[in-house]
């Protein structure tokens, strides 16, 4: 027998307000032909993020991902063309114009370049270090395929947080990832600090897709024995109807003793909310674990 739908609760009320500097943010986004996961990926804090905290996260290497994961709403297939090497200097160019003092910068999977996008990411970085010398740069990287070549490109740009999601338990993945493995990510993170030690790293975790407590537990541990240094921990939500449905929906005294075992297992900083991201409140996060060099 089929489980009746979960029924969403009060507190994943969102209100929509778009203001001044949203429209603003998007208006520089627009300008400057630039694609952000907020938008893509259908974020539900994109109206707080944008007005309220006036950061976005931009996402390089155009909008078509060649995976297909199931909870993502990201378009996915083949992209057309090849890499249009203009974009670093239009993102370093609206980082510019917003005033950032922490930009974060990802992709959609490449899987049909041979660095997955690698070099698109160091270029980028480079670009927005020029234009925005004093501005904290966050990277949100997909795996690579494992190519460690392609992960020393990226960690050799010393960015300030390098980010990659586990995004669920080992024994959901297959379910819920295209073409990733647990395995894969959990070596992305490990390799990154064996490249550069001093590099902090940070993942993120998403809940309600039919793990136990126990899994995500592991997971936590996992995450550690990894030497990952930040986690976020936040509430899946179906984007569309194409996308897999919510098991259940954890409570915010859930996602707080998420956070309260995160940090007894040693993280220097745990987001854990119901509308948690990994890119939300990234800058905040920056300022607790953050290395001066």
């Amino acid at each position: 027998m089929q489980s009746e739908k979960p029924e969403r609760p009060s507190w994943l009320t969102i209100k929509a307000i778009p203001g001044p500097n949203y429209h603003r943010l998007k208006s520089i986004m627009r300008g400057h032909t630039l694609h952000t996961v907020c938008e893509e990926a259908r974020c539900p804090n994109i109206f707080e993020c944008w007005e309220q905290e006036k950061t976005a996260t931009f996402m390089i290497l155009g909008d078509t991902c060649t995976r297909n994961c199931r909870f993502c709403a990201v378009k996915s297939g083949r992209p057309g063309g090849g890499v249009d090497w203009e974009e670093p200097g239009r993102v370093a160019a609206a980082v510019a114009d917003m005033q950032l003092d922490h930009v974060v910068i990802t992709s959609v999977d490449r899987d049909d370049l041979p660095d997955g996008g690698a070099q698109m990411f160091a270029v980028t970085v480079q670009a927005i270090r020029e234009k925005s010398p004093h501005c904290q740069v966050e990277l949100l990287i997909p795996d690579f395929a494992g190519d460690e070549d392609a992960l020393a490109a990226v960690v050799g740009q010393r960015p300030e947080l390098l980010d990659h999601n586990i995004e669920t338990v080992r024994r959901l993945t297959p379910r819920v990832r295209s073409r990733a493995t647990y395995e894969r990510s959990l070596g992305v993170l490990r390799h990154a600090k064996a490249i550069r030690p001093q590099q902090r790293t940070k993942s993120s975790l998403m809940v309600g897709v039919g793990e136990s407590w126990d899994e995500l537990l592991q997971t936590l541990d996992d995450l550690r024995t990894a030497d990952v240094d930040v986690v976020t921990i936040g509430q899946y939500l179906r984007p569309t109807s194409r996308q897999m449905a919510v098991v259940r929906y954890y409570t915010p005294e859930e996602f707080e003793r998420l956070r309260n075992e995160g940090l007894k297992r040693g993280f220097l900083h745990v987001e854990s909310g119901p509308l948690v991201r990994t890119s939300y409140h990234a800058a905040r996060q920056a300022r607790d674990v953050v290395i001066s060099e």
